[in-house]
Parts: C-alpha cells; sequence; structure tokens
C-alpha cells in the first residue's frame, strides 16, 4: 500500500514541476515579447527586463533549479512592471498625438531680448 501512495505523490509532483516549466516559459516568451518596447520604458523597464531573463537563465537561484516557483515569480513580477510601463508609454505617447498642430501654433514661444 505505501508503494501505491509513494507513486502517486511521485506523478504528482512530477505533473506541478512540469506545470511549472511549462508557466515559466510562457511568462519567460511573454517577457521577452514586451522586450520590443524597451525603448519607450526607460532605464528601469531595461534594467527589470535583462535582470528577469538573466535570473531564469542563471544556474543560480534562490529555490532549487527543478523548482521554477521563483522562476515564474520573477518573470510575472517582471511581466506585470513592464506591461504597466508599456500602457503608460502608450498613454504618453497618444497625448502627444492628440495636441493638434494648430493649438501648439497659436503660442509661439516668446523671444528673450
Amino acid at each position: 500500500m505505501s508503494d501505491d501512495w509513494l507513486y502517486a505523490l511521485f506523478v504528482i509532483g512530477a505533473l506541478v514541476l512540469v506545470a511549472l516549466l511549462v508557466v515559466a516559459i510562457v511568462l519567460a516568451v511573454r517577457v521577452w515579447k514586451t522586450g520590443k518596447y524597451l525603448q519607450a520604458m526607460g532605464v528601469g523597464g531595461r534594467w527589470v527586463f535583462w535582470g528577469a531573463i538573466i535570473y531564469t537563465i542563471f544556474p543560480i537561484d534562490l529555490l532549487p533549479d527543478p523548482i521554477y516557483l521563483d522562476d515564474v515569480g520573477v518573470l510575472g513580477g517582471a511581466l506585470i512592471y513592464l506591461s504597466r510601463l508599456a500602457v503608460k508609454a502608450r498613454q504618453k505617447q497618444q497625448a502627444q498625438q492628440a495636441v493638434p498642430p494648430s493649438q501648439a501654433q497659436r503660442h509661439p514661444p516668446q523671444r528673450t531680448r
């Protein structure tokens, strides 16, 4: 009987590890795709992007490598932060484009003597 429980625990543990690996890979791909917006995000976005990618690839982790909880946490946090930066950058770009040129020309810069 104990062999059946041990086998069941082993199978469940293996399935959890595979699921975490799949989640880590999906998050890494999403973080990589948000990398195309790095120019608009500034220096903070670049640091978070490259830090998350390097942490995921680097062999030294907070938790041993078969357990991908730390990688999932780092990638998920980076994805949330980068997504918020991308939304702010997009809103800023849309606000700059929303100013009609006629309003910009109404108030020309004043000359200093």
